[in-house]
């Protein structure tokens, strides 16, 4: 921890706390929602079991994507505190009663959160505004079933999406808030961050799951929104109650995505000059100007041919950013371009997800839902991963990590990249152990004569934990890794966006899911059209998935080999930082 950090007694765990007290409370409102509504959607607004696969697939990828959103803001025009904020909680009340104070409504995503589920909550509430429900028939013949109005999917669809819209910023700046109350340096310790901060997101999730669900099954879905809107409510004032512990950045108004346009238009418009030599002087910051910047990255020779933007022709070249660009500003888009292909390897993983927050959910509404003498909600099985995450993130934190670091000499004990690869290939057997649970399933309801009953197998749920938990270690693998690794190597004034795109591969992963089911069903012939599980061969298409898997994890493979970390050659005091 440098000196600037210990004189103003800023940041540090003190400081995280509030932002992982808000990620408890945030998530535990979002998470509840993405496993628990495919249940609504086919018992109370009457979907079949692909439309209600599909529309939560769509609705959770939305959420995701948009976080590119808040990241954009939050680097260009807000800090990460203001984005996470948004004038909190008394410009959320001003903006709604006190509508004339500045002749408009000031807008902010917690306010996007709150309405969205005000609608969600009164449409829950109010027959009327949704069609007369079947019971969760939908789920074996949509046919019996009343369709929604298209009155009745406007509502529905525009609280989803505000809630969706509201989350953006929220899940691109809160990690990277985090993160700034660290050294960046000490590579040890923001690694110790994002892994309790997973935990933060976990022990979240498991409230969403356990309380808001059961709440939602036993006293209405109006009551489970309105927890959730209580529960935001309560994030937006524990993060606010940091404010006075936080290290704040100052966001760049020529943001990331204007400084990598402008390093993709000087390199296009040097196009005919030929590609700088490794030893060819190009254009950066004097010492003077340097000071003005946080970091000088060193010149690498992957894309050499956007190194062009660098060449300086003539004196009046530097008078116009557009024209030219430093080596900073170009390695900053290079690494840019460097990490995509690492999203890319990662989305099919999160589409193998979507499936066990859809699919398996619906499985689990055909089995047996007593376990130890407790009736388990089907919309709560997804709990049983996080359950898993919870003692396994302090156990990675403390003993494995200080373990690998004495045989590696990597502070986080194996590098981003090699966690990300532990994580896809403990997916791919959770998938391939989803298509043995799944074909004894059907075999249970063969045995038994059910194929066709309503009534639950004598099969218990708790099989459906093993494709879970395996699962769930997958997950905190993955997703702590990319969060990391898009955290550090992201440049100073990139790392709300570094974040943002890590999300991208779950809003990615989710809209495929939904490409993947119908295309399945087309090429198949039907596996998963007949929208009665006991018929369907859903068993077929987890070891398909699990295939699939296999192929994409040596795609990955190839990626991260290629990929090259940053070097920072001058690193600046962070005099930027916001008091």
């Amino acid at each position: 921890m440098d000196g600037k950090f210990q004189e103003r007694k800023l940041g540090g765990v003190k400081a995280a706390i509030f932002v992982c007290g808000m990620q408890v409370l945030e998530n535990m409102a979002f998470m509840s929602n993405v496993v628990s509504l495919v249940t609504y959607f086919s018992g109370f607004m009457n979907f079949n079991l692909t439309k209600s696969a599909n529309t939560l697939t769509n609705y959770v990828g939305t959420a995701f994507l948009l976080a590119l959103l808040g990241g954009f803001l939050s680097d260009t025009y807000l800090s990460r505190f203001k984005t996470c904020l948004l004038f909190g909680c008394v410009e959320m009340v001003r903006s709604y009663l006190y509508t004339y104070s500045n002749k408009k409504l000031k807008f902010n995503f917690y306010s996007c959160f709150f309405l969205g589920y005000l609608v969600l909550s009164m449409q829950a509430h109010f027959d009327v505004l949704k069609p007369t429900p079947c019971g969760g028939l939908a789920i074996f013949d949509s046919s019996k079933c009343d369709a929604a109005s298209s009155g009745q999917l406007a509502m529905l669809y525009s609280g989803l999406y505000l809630v969706a819209l509201g989350s953006s910023g929220i899940k691109a700046s809160l990690p990277s808030l985090g993160a700034d109350q660290f050294d960046e340096r000490d590579t040890k310790t923001v690694s110790s961050f994002f892994n309790w901060f997973v935990f933060s997101l976990t022990f979240g999730s498991v409230m969403g799951l356990t309380f808001v669900v059961w709440v939602s099954t036993n006293k209405g879905w109006a009551w489970a929104f309105g927890i959730c809107a209580t529960a935001l409510f309560f994030g937006v004032i524990v993060v606010f109650l940091g404010k006075r512990f936080y290290i704040i950045n100052v966001p760049n108004r020529r943001g990331p995505v204007v400084r990598i346009l402008q390093v993709l238009v000087a390199s296009g418009k040097n196009w005919k000059l030929p590609v700088p030599a490794p030893d060819e002087k190009l254009h950066e910051l004097e010492d003077k100007e340097a000071a003005e910047e946080t970091e000088i990255l060193k010149r690498t020779y992957q894309l050499r041919f956007l190194d062009r933007a660098a060449i300086q022709k003539s004196p009046s070249d530097a008078t116009s950013d557009w024209r030219l660009c430093t080596v900073t500003q170009v390695e900053e888009t290079k690494i840019i371009i460097r990490m995509l292909p690492i999203i890319l390897s990662t989305i099919f993983m999160n589409t193998c997800l979507a499936q066990l927050m859809t699919f398996s959910v619906q499985q689990g509404l055909t089995m047996d839902p007593d376990l130890f003498g407790f009736r388990v909600p089907a919309a709560s099985l997804p709990v049983i991963p996080f359950l898993f995450v919870i003692p396994l993130v302090p156990l990675y934190d403390q003993v494995l990590v200080p373990f690998a670091r004495k045989f590696t000499g990597i502070p986080t004990g194996i590098t981003y990249l090699q966690r990300i690869g532990v994580g896809l290939v403990l997916s791919i057997i959770s998938m391939s152990i989803a298509g043995v649970v799944e074909t004894r399933r059907k075999n249970v309801a063969i045995d038994h004569n059910m194929v066709d009953s309503m009534s639950p197998l004598p099969m218990t749920v708790f099989w459906l934990a093993f494709q879970y938990a395996i699962f769930g270690a997958a997950d905190m693998f993955t997703l702590v890794g990319l969060m990391e690794f898009f955290y550090a190597e992201s440049s100073v004034g990139m790392k709300s966006l570094g974040t943002a795109i890590s999300w991208c591969s779950l809003a990615f992963g989710y809209y495929l899911s939904s490409v993947v089911v119908n295309v399945v069903n087309k090429v198949s012939g039907g596996w998963l059209a007949s929208n009665n599980l006991n018929r369907d061969q859903l068993n077929y298409f987890y070891w398909l998935l699990a295939a699939v898997s296999v192929l994409n994890f040596g795609f990955y493979l190839v990626c991260s080999s290629w990929y090259r970390y940053k070097e920072v050659e001058v690193k600046k005091a962070d005099e930027n930082d916001e008091l």
